[in-house]
C-alpha cells in the first residue's frame, strides 16, 4: 500500500487486514497504518533496501514485482 492522499487509509487498511491481507507499505503510509493499530510491514524490511532518491524509488525490487506477477496456481512460483 502506497498512497499520496491518505484520506480513509485507516479504514482501508483495517478492511484489508480483516480480510486476511498481509499489508506491506512504504514510508509515511506505513507509519499511518501502524499508528491506526493495523499490522504492517515496511517495504524496506521486505526488500532489504532503503528508499533512495528522496523517496522516489521505494518498490522497484524483484521481491515486490515477483509478488505482483507470480502465478499462484504454479507450485514453482509459490516456492519462490
Amino acid at each position: 500500500v502506497s498512497v499520496y492522499d491518505k484520506t480513509g487509509l485507516e479504514d482501508l487498511a483495517r478492511g484489508l487486514h480483516e480480510a486476511g491481507v498481509q499489508l506491506v507499505s512504504t514510508g509515511s503510509t506505513a507509519g499511518k497504518i501502524a499508528a491506526a493499530g493495523v499490522p504492517v510491514t515496511k517495504v524496506e524490511e521486505l526488500t532489504g533496501f532503503p528508499e533512495c532518491l528522496d523517496g522516489r524509488v521505494k518498490t522497484l525490487h524483484p521481491k515486490v514485482h515477483a509478488g505482483i506477477l507470480a502465478d499462484l496456481r504454479l507450485d514453482a512460483h509459490r516456492a519462490q
